[in-house]
């Protein structure tokens, strides 16, 4: 197993909720949520919490990133359980699960393989055959706000990963860089992260061995290009984006990447009406709205304004910066 996270703050009542699950049953349960919001962190969390570790003699925790097929899942499945390879271990590994006391299985970063189109439905069948074994307990952990069909999942429903609160943000920040920073330049710093677990891991590593007013001049000609040295995801914000970037949902609604490149000028958001009223030239403007949430790129605030996290912002604005043809509407319409 993965080592339990050794920094791990914010996220005491949605590890409160697994945990209950965990203790009620065969649960199976969906970690929603952005990129870089801490899903797997979460999931490690609850593997290794003293209820479940008493509970669960055989917690398998398997990482998806590289399977691009239900078949691959299974596979990778089948290595953590030791069987031998072969060509296609669905099979073996639903009967190995089911000859089993009862077990754990985490699948990790699921929404690879779930994605595409070609092999959606195939994982949720895999997903399926996983699930009819009743006394194993199912977690997944997966971009976006949408869980996968043919599961009975868990109810209730844990909602998506949010970012973290303010105080959990900064603590996060001063275990990794220590708390003798001028406390508003820490504040500057955690505005720039929206307390965004991966962004502020990230810049709390480069204060680090730096200094905060540092880190704050380079983010005004660098921005999140800033939090991108490493090469996975994980270590890298700007490839964490742009995986998001990359969803099938997202490529079949051409105008919701216009949409996401608007809403990274407007701090603000907009409203359903002033999406319908600005006579935005996006094509299916909510249908775009939508898949901008099931993506977890956009969010809905407490006065149901569309908004997006500033990492996000930040990137759009540097990478995908908005057309002048899709501004002129909005400042027409205010």
């Amino acid at each position: 197993l993965p080592a339990k996270p050794k920094i791990f703050h914010g996220r005491d009542s949605e590890l409160k909720e697994i945990v209950r699950m965990l203790s009620q049953g065969a649960p199976r349960i969906a970690i929603l949520g952005p990129g870089g919001m801490g899903k797997t962190s979460l999931a490690k969390a609850a593997l290794h919490h003293p209820e479940i570790t008493a509970k669960y003699d055989h917690r398998f925790f398997v990482p998806c990133d590289s399977a691009a097929t239900s078949i691959d899942v299974a596979a990778l499945i089948g290595a953590h359980i030791d069987l031998k390879p072969g060509k296609d271990l669905t099979k073996p590994v639903i009967q190995y699960l089911s000859g089993k006391p009862p077990c754990l299985l985490v699948l990790d970063n699921l929404e690879t393989t779930w994605e595409p189109l070609a092999s959606r439905s195939a994982v949720e069948e895999l997903l399926s055959l996983l699930t009819d074994i009743k006394h194993l307990v199912l977690i997944i952990t997966m971009r976006g706000a949408e869980r996968p069909a043919k599961v009975h999942w868990t109810q209730p429903f844990l909602p998506p990963l949010k970012p973290l609160p303010a105080d959990a943000a900064r603590q996060m920040f001063t275990d990794i860089a220590d708390d003798f920073h001028e406390p508003k330049e820490i504040d500057q710093l955690l505005q720039l992260t929206d307390n965004m677990p991966l962004a502020v891991d990230l810049v709390a590593h480069l204060v680090d061995y730096d200094s905060c007013a540092s880190v704050l001049a380079r983010w005004e000609t660098e921005k999140t290009s800033l939090l991108s040295a490493g090469h996975d995801r994980r270590s890298n914000l700007d490839a964490s984006i742009a995986i998001s970037l990359s969803s099938p949902r997202l490529m079949a609604q051409p105008g919701a990447k216009d949409l996401l490149s608007l809403l990274s000028i407007l701090p603000d958001g907009l409203s359903d009406i002033e999406l319908l009223q600005s006579k935005l030239p996006i094509q299916a403007v909510l249908a775009c709205k939508t898949v901008l949430l099931s993506t977890s790129l956009a969010f809905m605030d407490d006065k149901k304004r569309l908004k997006s996290l500033v990492p996000i912002r930040e990137h759009m604005q540097y990478f995908h910066p908005v057309e002048a043809s899709l501004v002129q509407p909005l400042q027409k319409h205010f």
